[in-house]
């Protein structure tokens, strides 16, 4: 038996990278997997990738929408248990960065990265517990990054979100735990992505690789490999944690 079979996924910011990532491994685990995209130029990518989870035998769908508005959170959710019944999993996913020195960044860079990364986390999760309190389970898996845990230069507006989810999951784990609903975090380090492609680019790239002690970048599946064990019955009884997965950036 598959181990995520019968269940119905939910993954924000899914049309690419590390969330299509994840989307298709709890596809290939047998879950049904509803994804979000925002910009119509993500759309060619979202069809395809809701005909690559499709062929894994599970039903995929995807649905354009902001997960920084709490009203299209709510109209998202509601669509979804209404036509798949249930929502098992939440992986809150959505994220931006906007790069700079504190001195140089503005407040409309520091509210756009808090509305993307942190307030779509609180979005999504207040609406997903009300059918998960209903069923008396659920597993929420939220992405923060070991740049939460450490902090970067040029990154405090990245790294205040990210902490800020690794609190609001602590927080939740407490609050929902009696139901039988855990949250959970994941801290990846650097993935290859079309968000960190800049890495790779001359010196700045070799100084961030001899910083990893595994003296590699991850892959977007690396994360999906994680993600996948906070979803399924072999963590269930893991609830509240931070689990690193960045090659031992952060020791």
């Amino acid at each position: 038996m598959k181990l995520l079979e019968g269940k119905l996924a939910v993954v924000t910011g899914a049309a690419r990278g590390i969330g299509e990532a994840i989307a298709t491994k709890f596809a290939e685990q047998g879950a049904d997997v509803c994804f979000t995209y925002v910009s119509d130029s993500s759309r060619e990518r979202a069809t395809a990738l809701e005909e690559k989870l499709r062929r894994y035998g599970v039903r995929g769908k995807a649905y354009q929408t902001n997960a920084a508005d709490f009203l299209a959170c709510e109209k998202l959710v509601n669509d979804i248990v209404a036509e798949f019944g249930k929502i098992d999993i939440c992986v809150n996913n959505a994220g931006i960065s906007k790069d700079n020195l504190l001195l140089r960044m503005t407040p409309e860079q520091w509210d756009e990265v808090m509305e993307v990364n942190l307030k779509s986390v609180f979005n999504m999760t207040k609406q997903v517990i009300r059918p998960m309190m209903k069923a008396k389970a659920g597993s929420i898996i939220n992405m923060s990054s070991v740049i939460g845990e450490m902090g970067n230069a040029g990154q405090s507006s990245y790294a205040a979100s990210k902490a800020g989810i690794i609190g609001f999951t602590k927080s939740i784990a407490k609050e929902l735990g009696s139901r039988n609903i855990r949250s959970n975090a994941i801290a990846p380090g650097f993935v290859e992505t079309d968000m960190t492609s800049y890495l790779k680019d001359g010196n700045a790239g070799e100084k961030y690789l001899a910083d990893i002690p595994l003296g590699k970048f991850a892959s977007p599946e690396d994360i999906a490999n994680a993600a996948l064990f906070l979803a399924c019955p072999l963590s269930d009884y893991i609830t509240g944690q931070v689990l690193s997965v960045c090659g031992g950036l952060n020791i």
